[in-house]
């Protein structure tokens, strides 16, 4: 059964009751990352395990994404700044426990000129009863591996010759 979620703006990312932040580095360039994250919607089964399936929903102005183990998410797209920032609020979920969600992806050139790669972020900002709060922190170390592993392995497909 869905859950409705509080909607949260994206000022969130910033003040919410727990927030994990995770950065990577990769050799593509900040546009090639935000194409893949905001508007190839449906490849990010192909580098991030995690998700089973993702489609743009609402006339694009949204995404379904379900993960590994069933979880299922409705989500708002707030933010598509290329090739800057891509965020979106949690609307819905499957699983209990959880108020508000928000995700933030902050794309960042490293270095300059033409080869630079991205500094990627990954902010997950959530509002939860304490129980699944602390269920997330523990998670902390796994919710890490997963997105360096997603950022590895998105950088090798885009920068495959």
């Amino acid at each position: 059964m869905a859950r409705r979620l509080r909607p949260v703006g994206l000022d969130f990312a910033g003040t919410a009751p727990l927030r994990l932040v995770f950065a990577a580095d990769a050799a593509a360039r900040p546009e090639a990352v935000y194409r893949a994250l905001a508007e190839e919607v449906t490849e990010w089964p192909t580098w991030y395990r995690a998700v089973t399936l993702a489609r743009p929903v609402d006339g694009a102005r949204g995404r379904e994404v379900r993960l590994v183990g069933g979880v299922r998410f409705i989500e708002t797209i707030m933010a598509a700044e290329a090739p800057e920032r891509y965020a979106y609020r949690v609307d819905e979920v499957n699983t209990p426990g959880v108020r508000a969600l928000l995700e933030e992806w902050r794309l960042t050139p490293l270095g300059s000129g033409n080869g630079a790669g991205t500094r990627v972020r990954w902010t997950f900002a959530v509002d939860a009863a304490a129980p699944v709060r602390a269920a997330l922190r523990l998670s902390r170390p796994g919710f890490g591996r997963a997105f360096r592993d997603a950022v590895r392995t998105l950088d090798r497909r885009l920068t495959a010759v």
